[in-house]
């Protein structure tokens, strides 16, 4: 579907819908992420935007219960698939590493290794993380740079791991516009329509849900009351800092007795 002149809306609601149908329910909203776009972003309600030349970043996630599985693809529409082949061999390396005594730190060096192979740059300021239950980011981080030290590796821990490449600088900042939120603090509002909003948000409880989930006449104003009563956390595009071309690539993995499963391929 990511294709040419297709639909970017098409493809988010085509993959929350099949994950719904599948038993499953979305973990946070589709993310549709283009070109220096790295991550967070998700069409708008009406969306008209189609596929160009475009570098695309797929990024999904499902759970049941609450526990997360959590995975992102490159397609390449743009012509530099050595950016796209970047990310994904990083992430190949870091999986190879994976069991029980190794560093958060040591897969971090070997994903910069594996992308600064290409002449490129990982995003050292993205990271992989934990994933637990109703939690999509939790401890602990895993780099996409050497560092010293690190958290050890144990059986049972459930990470996301996702390198992302760059022919930038390798670093993102916060876009001017976020279409997810999530519900961070509990607390009373008076406002009816505010209200109403906040219900609606509350059944992905501590997930990231989509402004196009929500249904209110003054849903902008809701969610901005809501943001400044700090109940709700915008997720901002987040944006290649010199422009750059990002790729990403990510699969969820669980730590074994002897190495480690991988739960999304």
């Amino acid at each position: 579907m990511i294709r040419f002149g297709n639909s970017l809306l098409e493809v988010a609601e085509f993959v929350e819908k099949k994950t719904i149908e599948l038993g499953g329910r979305p973990a946070f909203p589709c993310n549709i992420s283009r070109n220096e776009e790295a991550a967070h972003a998700t069409p708008k309600a009406g969306d008209k935007d189609v596929f160009g030349k475009d570098m695309v970043k797929l990024d999904l996630g499902v759970h049941v219960d609450g526990y997360i599985a959590d995975s992102a693809v490159t397609v390449d529409l743009s012509g530099n698939s050595d950016i796209l082949k970047a990310s994904e061999d990083a992430l190949a390396a870091a999986i190879d590493l994976m069991k029980p005594g190794v560093s958060t730190g040591e897969i971090g060096a070997a994903i910069e290794e594996s992308i600064r192979n290409y002449g490129l740059s990982p995003i050292t300021n993205l990271s992989g993380h934990g994933l637990s239950q109703y939690e999509a980011h939790d401890d602990p981080s895993v780099p996409n740079k050497r560092i010293e030290g690190g958290v050890i590796l144990r059986k049972g821990d459930v990470l996301a791991i996702e390198p992302f490449a760059t022919n930038g600088t390798g670093l993102v900042h916060d876009g001017s516009w976020a279409e997810i939120y999530s519900i961070i603090r509990k607390k009373p509002v008076r406002m009816p329509a505010v209200r109403n909003v906040l219900k609606q948000a509350e059944e992905y409880r501590e997930l990231p849900f989509a402004k196009r989930w929500l249904n209110s006449d003054k849903l902008d104003f809701s969610l901005l009351q809501l943001e400044k009563a700090g109940i709700l956390h915008s997720y901002p595009v987040l944006i290649e800092s010199a422009g750059g071309l990002v790729s990403q690539a990510e699969h969820t993995v669980i730590i074994t007795r002897d190495g480690c499963e991988v739960t999304t391929k």
